[in-house]
């Protein structure tokens, strides 16, 4: 009789865990459906450091020339391999915008401090200004998104002028998006 006691209780135990824990699993799914969000783990300073400027880079770096003590070099891709380095950056720009276009995601992580105080924001005042301009903050990330298309277009095409035409314009969308939301005293300083 302990027995069939016991296991009864234990049955009823399990049961109990196994339906909190189903209803747990139903409200997190609800959540997510209602609000349409997906999990966010990084923050637009992450983004940026690993995804955003390093890809960039690559894209400025395979377009133009540099003149040093060893003469005049064309920094243009030549091998399928660079060619191939110049299309995984632009694919990196246009995934890294879908990212940046996620809403939830803060400015930087908790307790990180403006690299430069009193020229850029707080780190929480980014957040902020995003959360109050979170269109215009797309649609920066939209327009970089569209250059890295353009970017993948042309690596596709092996067309470094059209590289170099492309770096220039998301060079504008960048500090564009650096004024309107990092630094943006600095805008409304050279107005007055």
């Amino acid at each position: 009789m302990r027995r069939q006691i016991a296991a009864a209780l234990c049955s009823a135990a399990l049961g109990a865990i196994t339906v909190s824990a189903s209803s747990l699993a139903i409200a997190q799914q609800k959540a997510a459906k209602a609000t349409g969000d997906r999990q966010v783990y990084s923050t637009i300073k992450d983004l940026m450091e690993s995804i955003i400027d390093p890809s960039a880079d690559a894209l400025w770096g395979a377009a133009g020339t540099v003149i040093d003590t060893q003469g005049t070099q064309d920094m243009s891709p030549k091998t399928p391999q660079e060619w191939l380095g110049v299309r995984r950056a632009a694919v990196r720009i246009v995934e890294g915008a879908n990212l940046l276009m996620m809403s939830g995601r803060d400015a930087a992580p908790a307790g990180t401090k403006s690299e430069a105080p009193g020229v850029e924001l707080e780190p929480a005042e980014i957040t902020a200004l995003i959360k109050k301009k979170r269109k215009s903050f797309d649609a920066f990330a939209r327009a970089l998104q569209a250059l890295g298309l353009e970017a993948l277009r042309a690596s596709e095409a092996k067309d470094v002028p059209l590289l170099e035409d492309i770096g220039g314009r998301m060079e504008n969308v960048c500090e564009s998006c650096h004024q309107t939301f990092w630094y943006p005293q600095e805008q409304a300083a050279t107005r007055n």
